[in-house]
Parts: C-alpha cells; sequence; structure tokens
C-alpha cells in the first residue's frame, strides 16, 4: 500500500487545493495521501485563516487519508526548517511519493539547485551576500547563480534538499501550479491564498474561491498590544528564536513611538528585514520560543495524528510497527517541549481569534471521516 506525500499550511483551504488532491487521487488513484498540516502560526509569519481543527476537516473531507500536525516549533521557521521537519514525518510514515506545487513544474531545473545549495563553499558565499545586506531571496539568487523568485518553487527546492540530505527514499514531484502567487487582481476560480487574503483585507466576496470552510477574525490591534507589552517588559529580547543582530535594540528604542502592527513593521523594515522575517520573529518573542529551547530540538519527537480516514487507518496499522516514534492521539500521551510550545501558541491563537481551540488541543481525538 503505497502513501503519497502532501505538506501544506491551507490558509485558507481553497480551490487550488482542491485541485491538488483530486490531481493527485487522479494520477494515483490506489495511493493514500499523508497530509503534513501547519497549524495556527506558519512558514511565512502569518496567522492561520482556519483553525487546525477546521483544517484537519476539509482535508478530510477532499480526499486525505491521514493527516499529521506540523509543530509549532518547526512550523513557524525558515522553508528549510518546514521542510525538512515536514519531510522527516512523511520519512518516518513510509510515504515514497512528495507532491508539490511548482510554478516551473521542472523538477530538474529544482533539482540542480538543490544540489549547487549543498555544494561545499555555498553556505558561505550565501552568507557573504547576506552580510552585505541582501534579504534571503536575493542572497539565494546570487550564491546559486540562478534567478529563482517564485515562493512555491524555492520552498521545493527545500523539499529537494532535505531529501538529498538524509538519503530520504522519497520521489520529489511538480504538480503545474495553476495560478499566480504574486497575483492579488486575478478573478479566476482558482487564485493564490494570498489574492484570496487580499480580497479579504477589501471585504470582497470569496465565495467563489473556497469550497467551503469557516474562517476566523484575527485580531491585529490585540495582536500589536500583547506584542507591545513584551517587548517593553523584556530586558532580553535577543533569547528568542530569529531576534538577532542588534534588532532587539531597535525595537527597544521605536515600540513607544509607534501605535499600530504596521507602523512597527514600517519602522524597522529593511531589505534584510522583510515584513515576512519580522512577523515570524514577532510571533517567536509573543509566544517566547527561545534559541536555547529551538536548538536543544532536532526532529520532531512524536508524529501527532490529527484526523484519518478508513483507508488512512488501515495504512497506519499496515506501518505501526516499522514506526520508531511514538504516534500520538491525545496529548496527554505525551511529555514534551514540542507540545508545550504548541500549546502556548493555541493559547494566543484562542486570545487572537477568540475560537476555542484549547479544548480541541487538550481533549482531542483525531477526527475521524465519515462519509
Amino acid at each position: 500500500m503505497d502513501a503519497i506525500g502532501i505538506i501544506v499550511e491551507y490558509n485558507p483551504f481553497h480551490n487550488g487545493h482542491l485541485y491538488q488532491l483530486n490531481k493527485v487521487k487522479e494520477l494515483y488513484p490506489n495511493s493514500k495521501i499523508v497530509i503534513i498540516l501547519n497549524g495556527y502560526f506558519l512558514e511565512r509569519g502569518l496567522i492561520s485563516l482556519e483553525t487546525k481543527e477546521e483544517k484537519t476537516r476539509l482535508a478530510l473531507i477532499y480526499g486525505a487519508d491521514l493527516v499529521i500536525e506540523l509543530p509549532f516549533v518547526f512550523g513557524s521557521n525558515s522553508a528549510d526548517t518546514f521542510a525538512s521537519s515536514s519531510l522527516y514525518l512523511l520519512n518516518k510514515l513510509k510515504v515514497k511519493k512528495l507532491i508539490f506545487g511548482s510554478e516551473s513544474n521542472d523538477i530538474t531545473l529544482l533539482k540542480t539547485i538543490a544540489y549547487k545549495q549543498l555544494e561545499s563553499g555555498f553556505n558561505q558565499k550565501l552568507k557573504s551576500y547576506l552580510d552585505e545586506g541582501l534579504n534571503y531571496p536575493t542572497a539565494l539568487n546570487k550564491a546559486i547563480g540562478i534567478e529563482l523568485n517564485n515562493p512555491n518553487d524555492l520552498l521545493g527546492v527545500s523539499y529537494i534538499k532535505a531529501i538529498l540530505e538524509n538519503n530520504y527514499d522519497i520521489e520529489p514531484i511538480t504538480i503545474k501550479r495553476t495560478n499566480d502567487y504574486h497575483d492579488t487582481k486575478l478573478n479566476n476560480s482558482i487564485v493564490s491564498a494570498s489574492n484570496i487574503r487580499e480580497k479579504l483585507n477589501n471585504n470582497e466576496d470569496i465565495s467563489k474561491y473556497i469550497p467551503e470552510g469557516e474562517l476566523v477574525d484575527i485580531n491585529y490591534d490585540l495582536f500589536f498590544q500583547l506584542l507591545k507589552y513584551k517587548i517593553l517588559s523584556d530586558n532580553e529580547l535577543d533569547k528568542y528564536l530569529t531576534v538577532d543582530e542588534g534588532i532587539d535594540k531597535k525595537l527597544k528604542k521605536v515600540i513607544n513611538e509607534v501605535n499600530s502592527l504596521d507602523e512597527l513593521i514600517n519602522s524597522i523594515k529593511t531589505k534584510r528585514y522583510t515584513y515576512n522575517r519580522l512577523m515570524r520573529m514577532f510571533i517567536h518573542i509573543l509566544i517566547g520560543l527561545t534559541k536555547k529551547d529551538r536548538e536543544s530540538i532536532t526532529t520532531p519527537e512524536y508524529i501527532r495524528l490529527l484526523g484519518f480516514s478508513e483507508d488512512g487507518s488501515i495504512y497506519l496499522n499496515t506501518i505501526k510497527k516499522e514506526l520508531d516514534i511514538p504516534l500520538v492521539t491525545k496529548y496527554t500521551h505525551i511529555d514534551s517541549i514540542i507540545k508545550d510550545y504548541e500549546l502556548k501558541a493555541a493559547a494566543i491563537y484562542k486570545q487572537l481569534t477568540n475560537e476555542d481551540v484549547i479544548k480541541f488541543e487538550l481533549n482531542n481525538k483525531p477526527l475521524k471521516k465519515s462519509f
């Protein structure tokens, strides 16, 4: 029994995700679909427009057989960390194929770039460009000598690197993206998540772009107030993950001069410190993820099952004896710093959205597809 892996954030779940699931089922009708799902706070520093429970429910409705949690400590990090931890879980689950959306749909090109990044001396070359003040994507393009600006292609390279570095028996396969991530104006039935988020910001109707789903209201004013209190009250901001190179002092300097999250970002944003990087840093400060704790965690310590279909349950039973890390269905069954941070993330998300996600985290039994 084969399994196909898909790594997702669903922010929100839209017609493009539905297209991807249907395409996988069309291409591999006898394979089971294993979803690695990022939760409340996402790789690009965004806050999820749908709860973890809602995203799990939608994944199961539209074709997933297993939905596995990507913990906050890995999912709120850079693309390479996001990718490597996701591939670690897929490998543990004996998945043999990884399918991801790609703007270029050129797996040969993406593999070439991945190999270049693994060459001796590449990291030093990249660091030299970063030291010049370039942001990561620009520095990366200069270091590899190939221009690649599409976000899903870049993430795909991170997936391939993780496979190569760890010698995983997983084949990376692309599906051509049917929309442009950067285009926020298209009105086709399939548009990017960023397009949908822009339409939401403009109070436009998005019903034609999502098959269904309950979106949350995120209180960014409260986010700013909580963050402001943390910045003012904590004298060791540089202990938190991604607070680097003296930006803690800049935060202390400007925090009383700004009155909103946008003002704060605009006051410290540079080529090096992009919007996404700053938002990721703010989330780490707010939730309290320290560099020390993050360095103590190298890989996921357990596999948390969020949801399953009948076929997914059968697949799990075929591989259960081969698993060498715990399969967790309830948090009461595990003691881990990774779990502790997941609950902290859920607590902050609850404050920002008024969604009772703590109940789901603590009392959850995996959702079962019963239709």
